[in-house]
């Protein structure tokens, strides 16, 4: 960023579905090339009764100004609003050729963004209502999106520039990684499709809805998912969590809050310092309206996702939701099993224990006290998810529709035996 830029940040309270302007951020490079970012709550918003803090780590209710200078200058709370991988290339495929800064991004984004704010110049906020796409949409949207994995500018018919413009305003902008995706309106609710791409080893739409299947099954909250099939093609529908209806008055917006901010960690996984299950549990249990119970889910995600080697646990991958004022656990999200050829170790993305990444059940239960859990507690917690993994993997993949090739593909990915060792 060469020249300061600076926004309005917008916000729908709880149970409201409006925006209302809550601040201003302002990100100004400095003379040693590092950005400084600054926000400010406006005055009439902390006179609201029902104003509610942007994140309950960097940015508390509070006068005066905020600032950083870690991020880029961006503070956790508005870069978890911005465009993860598929949104920004889905924005580049769409904006005037350039070099983009973060600030285009932020600006540029659909307000259907991830959680309950939204950006913008005029410090009267825009409406918060548009027309979504339906499922009927999911043929149309999976081409263009097809189209933009491929890279190919006129992939099914000569609208593929308004195709690409409508699978951005689709919201492909939602927490949560690089594969393809967009947001669709079904059954009074919001869901973000996910499509296959090309070169895949295995029905990933399928596997995925397995994968947070199974999790049920083990007593995990996961998120809500159905399965449909568009053009021979199967596609993924995710319920979004951080959307409510409210009748003929659209939707409630809940704000959320990555892991990635809540332990104040850079997106890089070559800077992976505090990328770790022990620092979240102990932010956890600090923000949480209720830490012991959200603790113990934490700890059940973790030995989870050891047990189905869902290495792509990193913190983007977690967050804590607030649908009133309160802050919580979300439901687990973008589960997904990695079949690795070594057998004897495996790392999660983050620590899950005294020995860092280690996937194993000493590593795994080494930090017990850090999730409010006794010894024989973790022991516990970790047995009822060893056991139903066990039992039941295969039957859930089964019962969502995963074939026996593709189950096939995917076996080496649960219960590998490393993560039995007690070192």
């Amino acid at each position: 960023m060469t020249s300061e830029r600076e926004c309005y940040v917008y916000i729908v309270l709880p149970e409201e579905t409006a925006f209302v302007t809550a601040g201003r951020f302002r990100v100004t490079p400095t003379s040693l090339g590092l950005s400084v970012g600054k926000f400010i709550y406006g005055r009439s918003y902390l006179q609201r009764e029902n104003a509610v803090e942007l994140d309950p780590v960097e940015l508390r209710l509070r006068t005066g100004e905020f600032e950083t200078a870690l991020m880029g200058g961006f503070f956790g709370a508005i870069r978890d609003a911005m465009p993860d991988a598929w949104g920004r290339r889905v924005l580049e495929r769409h904006l005037p050729a350039g070099q983009l800064d973060e600030f285009d991004y932020l600006l540029n984004t659909p307000d259907d963004r991830a959680g309950a704010l939204g950006f913008g110049s005029n410090p009267i906020p825009p409406s918060a209502e548009r027309r979504f796409n339906r499922t009927l949409d999911l043929e149309r949207l999976q081409r263009a999106a097809a189209g933009i994995v491929a890279e190919v500018p006129d992939l099914a018919d000569k609208s593929a520039g308004r195709q690409v413009q409508d699978l951005l305003l689709a919201g492909a902008t939602s927490l949560g990684g690089a594969r393809p995706k967009a947001v669709v309106e079904d059954e009074n609710a919001l869901w973000i499709a996910k499509f296959t791409s090309e070169g895949d080893g295995w029905s990933h739409p399928r596997v995925e809805h397995g994968l947070l299947e199974l999790a049920k099954a083990c007593g995990i909250n996961a998120a809500h998912s159905k399965l449909t099939t568009v053009a021979g093609r199967d596609v993924l529908l995710v319920r979004r969590f951080d959307r409510e209806g409210a009748q003929a008055r659209g939707y409630c917006r809940h704000r959320i809050v990555s892991a990635l901010t809540l332990v104040r960690a850079d997106d890089a996984a070559t800077n992976r310092r505090n990328w770790s299950y022990l620092m979240l549990a102990d932010e956890i249990r600090r923000v949480s309206a209720s830490p012991q119970a959200d603790l113990r889910e934490l700890f059940a995600r973790m030995c989870f996702n050891a047990a189905v080697s869902n290495l792509d646990d990193h913190p983007r991958n977690h967050a804590v939701l607030a649908k009133g004022r309160n802050w919580r656990l979300s439901p687990a999200y973008d589960l997904t099993p990695s079949p690795v050829v070594a057998q004897e170790r495996r790392d999660l993305a983050m620590a899950c224990g005294l020995q860092g990444r280690l996937a194993s059940k000493g590593n795994l239960l080494s930090g017990h006290g850090r999730f409010l859990l006794s010894r024989d507690e973790a022991e516990r917690a970790f047995a009822d998810i060893i056991q139903t993994v066990g039992s039941e993997w295969r039957t859930v993949m089964h019962r969502t529709g995963v074939s026996e090739q593709d189950r096939d593909r995917i076996a080496r990915a649960f219960l590998y035996p490393g993560l039995f060792h007690e070192a």
